[in-house]
């Protein structure tokens, strides 16, 4: 007599139910995440919004210096507020076919782009968009009129690179201004400066103000979704909802637990006693013996400041490939110091001796001790 060993409904049901509720989980995750984020944000950048991604502060202040704002959503609304002596000011320029978006710039006295990352060529022939960048305080570093008057101010997000005459590049190479036969033609790489909540911070007014504020009139321009026309050239990918894309990530991170968790387990990790058993502290002045021997002061000198760098990156909430005036900006600002003294203890000369690396230790502690405080 024999006996069946393969499993029943029941057994089945038992063994699948918490993968196919987690399974079910995800779903109904990915699309309330999916019906969330695909609503549009109508405050963001609107001169009439008072939220914190709004624009209702920027456009009270160029409304009290006498400029004529007049907002539009879409191009053929644009095309009728243009009179050739304003100021045209666009909101999300990726929106508009690149075309069309010539065409209106070249009935506008200035124009001012926010963000473009890329199709510049049509309205900015002289510019090419390089990548993002990173946003915080950046000051000036040109002899553009509006920025000089600035300051220091929050920008960055797109880098610009000129690729012909007339194109002054400014804070870090986030703003770009090009000079045309009826007036300017300004990208700005990121929207910090435009918002309510970072409007008050250091030369934010001014600049915007000094780029929007040139003439009577200001179009500014928020983009509708009848006016992605270039939607239809791009790919099936960039067509599909974030939140869709996001949700097959967590299928497949919940496919891929579902199989380590139902894997042939192939018992216990067995542990095996080493022969000998080296503490830290000596390895570390093994190698430091080795240094010494072979008279290798810099390269010693270099993995010190290298292991500092990485330990204060992140204490000054910088990314771990943070350019070196990054950090020295941060540290500088956090301790106090000069710049170029923090510049000469993370990122100085070779060391040729072994005073001079104790002395860079030395001061290497402290200035992580600084920063930690």
């Amino acid at each position: 007599m024999s006996t069946s060993v393969s499993p029943d409904a029941r057994g089945i049901w038992l063994k699948a139910r918490w993968p196919l509720a987690f399974v079910a989980f995800v779903l109904v995750a990915g699309a309330v995440l999916t019906l969330a984020g695909g609503q549009p944000n109508r405050d963001f950048l609107d001169p009439a919004s008072y939220q914190p991604k709004g624009s209702h502060a920027l456009a009270k202040l160029l409304e009290d210096r006498g400029v004529e704002i007049e907002t539009v959503h879409t191009a053929d609304d644009a095309d009728a507020a243009l009179n050739g002596e304003s100021t045209l000011f666009v909101v999300l320029p990726e929106m508009i076919d690149p075309g069309r978006l010539g065409q209106l710039a070249g009935r506008a006295g200035d124009v001012v782009l926010l963000s473009p990352a890329q199709d510049v060529a049509r309205v900015a022939p002289s510019v090419e968009a390089m990548g993002p960048g990173e946003v915080g305080v950046h000051e000036p570093g040109c002899k553009l009129e509006a920025a000089v008057a600035a300051g220091s101010a929050r920008v960055g997000g797109i880098r610009y690179r000129a690729t012909g005459p007339d194109v002054t590049l400014c804070y870090q190479d986030s703003l770009a201004q090009i000079r045309t036969e009826r007036g300017t033609t300004t990208l700005v790489g990121s929207a910090a400066p435009v918002t309510n909540e970072r409007l008050a911070e250091e030369g934010n007014a001014a600049l915007m103000m000094r780029l929007l504020g040139t003439r009577s009139k200001l179009v500014w321009y928020i983009p509708s979704p009848s006016d992605i026309d270039a939607a239809a050239k791009k790919t099936f990918y960039e067509l599909v909802p974030d939140g869709w894309k996001f949700a097959v990530i967590e299928l497949g991170f919940a496919a891929v637990l579902i199989a380590l968790w139902r894997a042939r387990r192939l018992g216990p990790v067995v542990t095996e006693p080493l022969p000998i058993v080296v503490r830290a502290a000596e390895t570390t002045e093994g190698r430091a013996r080795l240094y010494r021997r072979s008279g290798a002061a810099d390269h010693a000198a270099e993995t010190l400041r290298e292991a500092s760098r990485a330990r204060l990156k992140p204490l000054l909430g910088l990314p771990v490939d943070a350019e070196a005036a990054a950090v020295v900006a941060s540290v500088a600002q956090r301790t106090g110091r000069q710049e170029a003294e923090i510049g000469a203890v993370l990122y100085g000369t070779p060391v040729t001796d072994d005073q001079t690396m104790v002395r860079l230790a030395g001061a290497l502690d402290e200035l992580e001790r600084k920063v930690g405080e």
